[in-house]
């Protein structure tokens, strides 16, 4: 898998919501083209440093192949991290972050998309709604980017952890229940099928925004 960050007003102004928010969205990409740009730069070459070994770790741990053989970030000056449920490869993430600090959110929006993936290809049988397997994605995403020494190699700057105060409290309860599904995992099935279990008899509400 290879990432590309790049820069796409079309496609970025899908997620502006209303005729202001979209006008607003413009005059940024005017305004701030060529900073947009030298971004994308540098995103690029601190995304580079890991790529290769990023792309491996997640095809090895979770058994499965990218959906894609090329993936696109688009750098956005109002958008801080969008992944796609719905198989397209572009993921969106914000121009304001230190190109060595946005790695880890950025790998968060990739892993997302797979698990999506993942689910939809061996899993539809099990007949999640697209929030549940969203918060099975954010979840597994948060175990992929924490719990492993390799995803801890990608950014040692970042203690964070598997942190749970994020803006998704309603699925925090479930985040910590499945933990231990991950460190004891047989294999990524294995837990993918003790996430489904566990979703399935969540009694909190799950809210996306």
């Amino acid at each position: 898998m290879i990432l590309k960050f790049t820069i796409d007003q079309k496609y970025d102004l899908n997620f502006a919501k209303g005729q202001t928010a979209k006008r607003r969205l413009k005059k940024q990409y005017f305004d701030c083209k060529s900073v947009l740009k030298f971004t994308a730069n540098e995103y690029q070459k601190s995304w580079n440093k890991i790529n290769n070994e990023f792309s491996q770790y997640i095809k090895d741990l979770t058994g499965y192949q990218w959906a894609h053989k090329k993936y696109f970030c688009i750098v956005s000056p109002t958008h801080q991290g969008i992944s796609n449920w719905n198989g397209s490869n572009k993921i969106v993430r914000w121009w304001l972050e230190n190109p060595y600090g946005m790695r880890r959110v950025t790998a968060h929006e990739l892993i997302i998309h797979h698990y999506f993936y993942i689910i939809k290809k061996e899993y539809s049988d099990a007949k999640l709604t697209p929030v549940q397997t969203w918060a099975l994605a954010e979840i597994a995403a948060f175990a992929l980017t924490s719990l492993t020494p390799q995803a801890k190699s990608f950014w040692p700057w970042d203690n964070s952890g598997y942190y749970t105060n994020h803006n998704y409290q309603s699925i925090v309860p479930l985040q910590k229940q499945l933990k231990n599904a991950f460190l004891q995992r047989k294999n990524f099935d294995d837990y993918i099928q003790m996430g489904i279990k566990a979703v399935k008899a969540y009694k909190i509400k799950i809210n996306f925004c």
